[in-house]
């Protein structure tokens, strides 16, 4: 009996995306740091999934796990201290909505951040609403001055304990504020993206456009007619450059773009990447292993100055770089956390080092330096561009 003996399939190269030498700052757990539970203080964080570089090149956090927000005057060192924080009492304080009720100095699970220097939005993600401040918060005795998805700042149930509309929030999870001044929050739990035109002054107005839904008022799966062009799963990140606009859907492992702003609700996407078509969902394409064009739960997306679009593929722990305008089911350009594009280990399946990822879930660049909130491993990144 002849046994004929195939070739191991060769893994596909990637260039870099960063800096192969790893993050020049690290901030939170080190590499060499134990294992184990981790108690707040200002060096350390938990589970972090929102980050943003601020127009001042202060570096705002959301430490999902520790249920608050830390700023950064300057993150220029490993393990720096932050300079404020937001959401606690006190900077050894952790829990949920400050230990108490609900109300308008706590949080619960924080996720998404944004703002333009004169305004920050916040995606108090379990309160189910967003908290607006006339600038960053730095301090705990802070008040935000408005307030989306509640009427109150005593209010914490999904869609106000009712069915959703136009200014209701299930999981508020990614915000953008892109440079017409629309807001747009990625509302996970009802499944859609809503945008304001301009950001509210009211928690009673309306959002002037819904995608994902064919109406404000409806909330289903895939917009409840089975995967195409229009529905969503679990979308968890918005981004608008020049005109297109990305929604990474995690829960059909697929990056939704729009290759003009959308001027109707539920209007179908024109393309999508890391699936071949609009209608497959299955994380690396139903495959285990994953490759240059798959993706699998994409948590965090945003487009550099050079025009390629980043996506945190979270579930594969690495991080890709398309093509903005690339066709549907397009491969990418550069990779990051993996040492080719069909690794999908955490941290390559060995301990934390400074070029390895575990479930990056956040991403904010300024220049040629990208910040990633690498949430399994308790830290922030700060990496440069490799090119």
């Amino acid at each position: 009996m002849r046994v004929t003996l195939r070739p191991p399939r060769a893994s596909p190269t990637l260039p870099p995306l960063l800096d192969p030498e790893g993050a020049r700052v690290i901030l939170g757990r080190l590499p060499d740091a134990p294992v184990g539970p981790v108690a707040a203080d200002l060096r350390t964080l938990f589970g972090p999934r929102g980050v943003l570089w601020l127009a001042d090149g202060r570096l705002l956090v959301a430490d999902s796990g520790h249920h608050r927000l830390l700023l950064w005057e300057d993150p220029a060192a490993d393990g720096r201290p932050a300079d404020g924080w937001w959401g606690q009492a006190g900077p050894r304080e952790e829990r949920p909505n400050r230990g108490g009720e609900v109300g308008p100095r706590g949080l619960r699970l924080p996720v998404g951040l944004a703002g333009d220097g004169s305004r920050l939005f916040v995606a108090d993600s379990f309160n189910h609403r967003i908290l607006v401040f006339a600038g960053p918060p730095d301090r705990p005795d802070r008040m935000p001055e408005g307030l989306l998805g509640q009427e109150r700042f005593d209010g914490d149930l999904p869609n106000r304990g009712s069915t959703p509309d136009g200014t209701t929030l299930h999981w508020p999870c990614g915000l953008h504020l892109d440079g017409e001044g629309r807001l747009w929050v990625a509302d996970a739990g009802n499944r859609r993206v809503l945008m304001w035109t301009r950001p509210p002054d009211s928690p009673r107005r309306e959002a002037d456009l819904v995608l994902g839904q064919p109406h404000p008022r409806a909330r289903d799966e895939a917009a409840g007619r089975g995967l195409d062009a229009v529905g969503m799963r679990w979308p968890h990140a918005v981004w608008v450059t020049e005109g297109r606009l990305f929604v990474a859907d995690a829960g059909t492992s697929r990056i939704m773009i729009w290759d003009r702003i959308p001027d109707r609700d539920g209007a179908p996407c024109d393309r999508v990447l890391g699936q071949p078509d609009m209608v497959s969902e299955g994380h690396n394409r139903g495959r285990n292993e994953p490759g240059p064009a798959t993706l699998a739960m994409p948590y965090a997306l945003t487009v550099l100055a050079d025009g390629r679009l980043v996506v945190a593929d979270t579930a594969n722990s690495r991080l890709l770089a398309f093509a903005a305008d690339a066709p549907s089911g397009s491969a990418a350009l550069a990779l990051a956390g993996q040492p080719d594009a069909s690794s999908r280990g955490d941290n390559r399946w060995r301990p934390p080092a400074r070029d390895s990822l575990c479930w990056p879930y956040g991403l904010s660049h300024r220049g040629r330096r990208l910040a990633v909130a690498d949430t399994g491993n308790d830290r922030v990144l700060l990496w440069e561009l490799a090119s």
